[in-house]
């Protein structure tokens, strides 16, 4: 009996494992059929017909809305949206965590297991028998290193696969380890109460190696916990690689002596190939260091913007090329503590040739007149789209150290890797709103001259474009001044934009706001006379801001305080049909307030089918780690 018993045993522990990825890849399988059906919509619902609008003022004229049957599966698809991704489980004011995430991790914590404690009665009817799930526990943790290995890098199949990015899928490698964790543990306990007394096996070097492993992972899932990764992320980056290599190799050897050792040798090879695909990127797009005559010289320009904000701006390597909203890992040897250490920053140029436009195919209707800008008006917009710039906001460790170095006007030698993440595909939509707190501007600026620049080539059916800045000083509108300026000249008359800054930092009087169109205070006209209005910065110097600039253009306005981002959202929802695209990049407030405002009612699938829009809400992450 106690040999068929352990025949028994040994063949589920083999199979079991090999079963769960049986229906893990079946999970991830049928995720990617849904990923590229809706790759695929938008790119054919994009192509349909764009009717060229010659008067500004049709942009914002939106069909009659009625109900309609054949909306009724865009209405369930829209509350599957809100359901999955907008309703939260919140823990605290910094973190919460949405139904899609919740479900993932619930069914995980489950499938996993149950396949560890299924099936765990011996043939003498002893039910959980420890000898069943005991060694099956271990190996069953020991399958899911390949899968959790590939989710933590940059270049993974999963994201080949699915179309997911790696910071998305960045939350399913940590969640992941933990359960695992919890299996580990479980699989070491029931060790030690087996075969008890356990002093004579530590003699055993698998055990060693087991129990270094264990005690790696451990400090690794301590160190990973987000309120670390926040306050130290330069001790997790670390302490990460460190924990992370002791326990692949204790792990292997380990695992060796029991013959399984097949799905921890993966783990190596996945991150080789990871680390060799960074390694042939950085060759290339920075190979004046690495010898070759050609190619640019790297060396980033970093200035201090303000206590909080740096902006780091070097020329766009050759080879580099990148879309909105993408990444790119900054290696600042000058810099780090490490040679090779790698920070991601949102990058917040344009890789486009708007602005190269001759000023002879300007727009030059009566409304783009009204703005009274001139060419001497436009300012140096050029970083924007011939070099790349990073806002990068300024906390302690390696953004502190860098905020030295521009104090100093030191030149810093910069490595770059990219680009990653994906960029939002927003030709599709028929309106499209941009929200960003801060730093969060080097996701949405992008994006918007993204947009403008296909609605100008006609690869776009966009008619409305909403951008909503949350600022802590007025002084911060200097930023992006030039280039927005720019930009609302180059924007052809069929697209409606709308510009909302909103500066909470530093009360200012109303009265000493710009007297322009855009000031949404009583609706106060703009004055004729180009005189100045000088405001309070949040460093208490005084910014003049002349009403011959950006707050003389009328789609611009200027407001102290918060934004109110549910009544704005309620309204272009209402006011909208179609397709509606929300990107958010900024604090946790503004997502939360972002997410609340775009469900139910306002964004319901009642709604849809009485012909409002259907909502599509993308998060890009803001302080990634």
């Amino acid at each position: 009996m106690a040999a068929t018993d352990k025949s028994l045993r040994g063949a589920r522990n083999h199979l079991y494992p090999i079963q769960a990825w049986y229906c893990i890849g079946l999970f991830i399988f049928i995720i990617a059929i849904f990923q590229w059906i809706s790759f695929f919509h938008s790119k054919f619902a994009g192509r349909r017909q764009i009717t060229n609008v010659s008067d500004p003022e049709h942009a914002s004229v939106h069909r009659r809305r009625a109900f309609s049957w054949r909306r009724i599966p865009l209405g369930l698809v829209n509350a599957y949206r809100v359901i999955s991704f907008r309703w939260t489980l919140e823990f605290g004011k910094s973190y919460a965590l949405n139904m899609a995430e919740v479900f993932v991790t619930m069914a995980y914590i489950i499938f996993l297991f149950v396949w560890a404690f299924i099936n765990t009665t011996d043939l003498e009817g002893r039910t959980l028998d420890i000898t069943y799930w005991c060694n099956r526990s271990g190996m069953l943790a020991a399958s899911q290193f390949p899968l959790i290995t590939a989710l933590g890098t940059k270049n993974n199949i999963v994201s080949l696969i699915t179309g997911i990015s790696y910071d998305k899928l960045n939350y399913v490698h940590r969640m992941m380890s933990r359960v695992v964790f919890i299996l580990l543990w479980a699989h070491g306990g029931c060790e030690v109460v087996r075969n008890a007394p356990f002093q004579p096996y530590f003699a055993q070097q698998w055990l060693i190696c087991g129990l270094i492993a264990m005690i790696a992972f451990t400090i690794l899932c301590i160190v990973s916990l987000r309120p670390i990764r926040a306050q130290a992320y330069e001790l997790f980056f670390y302490v990460h690689f460190a924990m992370v290599l002791i326990f692949l190799i204790g792990a292997y050897v380990h695992t060796q002596n029991f013959a399984f050792a097949f799905w921890i040798y993966p783990c190596f090879v996945i991150w080789g190939l990871d680390r060799l695909i960074r390694f042939l990127r950085l060759v290339v797009f920075n190979h004046s260091y690495f010898g070759f005559k050609s190619g640019s010289t790297m060396d980033a320009t970093a200035e201090v913007l303000s206590d909080d904000f740096v902006r780091l701006r070097f020329h766009r390597p050759s080879h580099f090329h990148w879309t909105p909203g993408q990444t790119a890992y900054l290696i600042m040897p000058s810099v780090s503590r490490l040679p090779f250490e790698a920070h991601p920053f949102t990058i917040a140029s344009f890789n486009s040739t708007l602005f190269d436009v001759p000023e002879e195919q300007k727009p030059t209707s009566e409304k783009h007149a009204e703005n009274n800008l001139t060419e001497g008006n436009l300012g140096s917009s050029a970083p924007f789209w011939k070099e790349l710039v990073f806002f990068i906001n300024v906390r302690e460790g390696f953004t502190a150290r860098l905020k030295e170095a521009a104090l100093k006007g030191d030149k810093v030698k910069v490595f770059v890797d990219g680009p990653y993440g994906p960029s939002p595909n927003l030709g599709s939509y028929d309106t499209s709103v941009l929200v960003a707190g801060g730093s969060g501007v080097s996701y949405a600026l992008p994006v918007l001259l993204d947009i403008i620049e296909r609605v100008r080539n006609g690869e776009s059916r966009c008619r409305r474009v909403v951008f909503i800045w949350s600022i802590r000083s007025v002084d911060h509108i200097r930023w992006i001044n030039d280039v927005l300026i720019r930009a609302l000249r180059l924007a052809p008359p069929s697209l409606s934009i709308s510009i909302h800054i909103h500066v909470t930092g530093v009360a200012t009087p109303i009265e000493t706001l710009p007297q322009s169109h855009g000031l949404n205070d009583d609706a106060k006209p703009a004055r004729d006379d180009s005189r100045s209005e000088v405001v309070e910065s949040q460093d208490g110097k005084d910014t003049e801001i002349s009403n011959n600039s950006l707050f003389a253009i009328e789609s611009v306005k200027l407001a102290r305080g918060r934004p109110d981002l549910p009544a704005i959202l309620r309204d272009e929802v209402t006011a909208t049909t179609g397709r509606m695209s929300v990107g958010v990049c900024g604090s946790q407030s503004i997502v939360r307030s972002v997410r609340g405002a775009l469900r139910f009612p306002v964004s319901s699938p009642l709604s849809v089918a009485n012909g409002g829009p259907s909502v599509t809400l993308h998060i890009e992450s803001f302080g990634y780690a």
